[in-house]
């Protein structure tokens, strides 16, 4: 009887599992006005695609984004017919967008209306992803995470190259321990954002994913036309982002460990990111954790406040304690405000 019971029951989670493969998360975008939209409807939606990632689908879409940066607002009448044309459902407001999907991609290019697109969001504790930059400055940021916390709602953030093969590769010890890792990627500015929060963020975050947390001190070498930011880590280690807005560019970087050497921080498409994407809606377990974002974001923030200082070290420490404080002071508001 317990033999027949069980296979009843795995039957049952069978047809279960089933139903749950054929219907796909229903998934809202907010924001169109970068790439970013295009690739991730196309490898959610168009299953002839070679990109395709099953699971997920995107249902709906609220288009407005950045107000005033001339290179977001003006993609976004194009991506908005892109998305009609892939049969996602244009609305006027986010509310109503939360309303109508299991999950929510914040695909907004500019970082500074994340926070307040993100809480109709997190009050209805539906999973997001959140595209670069999480947010337009280190105190948004961690308000976004707490206000998670808070709510209870899952949150991921990450640029695609954290997911390039060499680069989990490493991470997973494919040169034993790792010792140090330069990177390097293009790193155009935007004045309304911390400066590497706007591209730089691909280097960076492809140095952490190889390099983990532990960053102490950053200084950072500007000129017009690169970024030489130097950090060290409390155990000794040195990792190095180069920013690049002058001749070829690209993505890369070099990885040192215990037992050799490899290349790393290379852009191996959108796809993969898109996998990890389609995991955490389903599962709501993001594959980064809160403490590993806000450090990369601490360390574009120390870079920053280098600059600022003439290349001086800065410490992390610092600069995070200032933004924690302060997101404290933000969070309690918006609680409150609810």
């Amino acid at each position: 009887m317990r033999f027949g019971g069980a296979v009843c029951l795995v039957a049952a989670i069978t047809v279960r599992g089933s139903e749950a493969a054929e219907k796909p998360l229903r998934v809202g975008m907010i924001g169109l006005d970068t790439s970013h939209c295009h690739a991730f409807a196309e490898a959610f939606n168009d299953e002839k695609s070679p990109q395709h990632v099953p699971g997920c689908r995107v249902t709906h879409a609220y288009p407005k984004g950045s107000p005033d940066i001339e290179s977001s607002v003006s993609r976004v009448p194009e991506y908005t017919e892109k998305m009609r044309g892939m049969g996602v459902v244009i609305v006027e407001d986010i509310g109503l967008l939360v309303g109508a999907v299991d999950a929510v991609l914040l695909e907004t290019n500019d970082g500074r209306p994340h926070l307040e697109q993100v809480l109709p969001v997190l009050r209805a504790g539906k999973p997001v992803f959140i595209d670069k930059p999480v947010a337009g400055s280190l105190i948004d940021a961690i308000t976004i995470y707490r206000l998670a916390e808070h709510h209870k709602t899952p949150v991921f953030s990450s640029s695609s190259l954290r997911f390039g093969k060499g680069t989990l590769a490493v991470r997973d010890g494919a040169i034993g321990q790792v010792t140090g890792c330069d990177t390097f990627s293009p790193c155009s500015l935007e004045p309304t954002h911390p400066d590497l929060f706007w591209y730089g963020i691909h280097g960076c975050e492809a140095l952490f994913t190889v390099m983990g947390t532990g960053c102490t001190t950053v200084v950072r070498t500007h000129t017009g036309d690169f970024d030489q930011v130097t950090g060290t880590w409390g155990d000794g280690r040195i990792g190095t982002f180069r920013g690049i807005r002058r001749g070829k560019g690209g993505y890369g970087g070099v990885a040192f460990g215990t037992t050799g050497s490899q290349p790393v921080g290379a852009f191996d498409g959108y796809r993969p990111l898109a996998v990890e994407i389609a995991k955490f809606l389903q599962t709501r377990q993001p594959p980064v954790n809160a403490a590993e974002t806000i450090e990369i974001y601490a360390f574009m923030e120390a870079a920053d406040e280098s600059k600022r200082q003439g290349g001086v070290p800065v410490s992390v420490g610092e600069v995070l304690s200032k933004a924690e404080r302060e997101a404290t002071r933000k969070v309690a508001t918006l609680i409150d405000s609810k």
